[in-house]
């Protein structure tokens, strides 16, 4: 029995790629950040001034995203450090739990949405629709901006989903605040304000949950939605005429787009490296895991029963 451990011929390019996309996602956050706090106090104060609570909803949306924002780009700063002793794996996975974190704070702002709305629509107040509409005009182009600084991250990136979900959210309550202004300027419908940030924190309620999901399946280390492991452990059998069987075999994710593998490879006497050199060429090629550890087996799995249970175990 033997145990194979590699990257493939190309990893180290393809590590150095991955800490230039790490730092431009770094640079992106900090502009969004930076431009949030902006937006944060000018919708505080106009929300305060008008009496408007879709401004100060998504001031609270803003207070919210700009720690979120902070949380991420702290996350994404920590991801460049290398492994140590204590974390052999590198600090990559602080990115899944930034987004993680973001997402329960959707939550709670939703909740405050929601209380404030309904004390709004049994006890209205004046508004001054003047203001609220240029602020909340200036908001939605500010969110614009910054959705624009975070377009473009990985699918399964879910540090920078989770900031483009609050940004987002930023966006629809900004979009909320002028229907709102308009509404109270022209109609003279008050009862707009409360009921519109409510519908936008319903709207927000739906992306945080997926999200929720999201990360909560890679800090679960489930299999990568994009990944079918039936299909990995076939493709895996017929990867070399020398591989009896695949079991054992555990595909998951550590953070964004860092897929990795582990399994155990019966292989006929004296074709371990051949086998194994297969093994990593498919999976890099075929399914993108460049991370791959392999047990070669000469025989029966040797480990006990229990520990050798998975996919392909017969």
């Amino acid at each position: 029995m033997s145990r194979s451990h590699e990257h493939g011929p190309h990893d180290h390019s393809h590590e150095h790629h991955e800490h230039d996309h790490s730092s431009a996602r770094g640079r992106k956050l900090l502009a969004a950040f930076l431009l949030t706090l902006l937006m944060l106090v000018a919708e505080a104060v106009g929300g305060l001034w008008s009496g408007s609570l879709a401004l100060l909803a998504d001031a609270g949306h803003m207070m919210v995203d700009a720690l979120a924002l902070a949380l991420a780009f702290i996350g994404a700063r920590l991801a460049l450090r290398p492994a140590d002793a204590r974390r052999s794996y590198g600090y990559g996975r602080l990115e899944v739990l930034a987004g993680f974190v973001n997402a329960l704070t959707q939550f709670v702002l939703v909740g405050f949405i929601a209380y404030e709305a309904v004390t709004r629509l049994l006890h209205p107040g004046a508004i001054l629709s003047g203001v609220m509409l240029v602020v909340a005009v200036v908001g939605l182009l500010v969110n614009l901006v910054v959705l624009r600084v975070l377009h473009g991250h990985a699918h399964d990136d879910v540090n920078m989903a989770g900031a483009s979900l609050h940004v987002m959210g930023d966006l629809l309550g900004s979009f909320g605040a002028v229907l709102a202004a308009l509404a109270v300027r022209f109609m003279g419908w008050n009862w707009a304000d409360p009921v519109l940030s409510l519908l936008v924190s319903l709207l927000i309620l739906g992306g945080a949950w997926r999200l929720l999901r999201k990360s909560a399946h890679i800090l679960l280390e489930g299999v990568p939605e994009d990944l079918d492991v039936g299909e990995v452990e076939q493709a895996l059998r017929q990867a070399d005429a020398s591989i009896r069987d695949i079991h054992h075999l555990h595909v998951w994710q550590l953070a964004s787009g860092s897929r990795m593998a582990t399994l155990h490879a019966q292989v006929q006497d004296g074709e371990g490296a051949g086998a194994v050199a297969a093994i990593h060429r498919l999976l890099r090629k075929q399914f993108g895991i460049l991370h791959v550890t392999v047990q070669v087996d000469a025989g029966p799995c040797t480990d006990h029963a229990r520990d050798c249970l998975g996919h392909g175990h017969h």
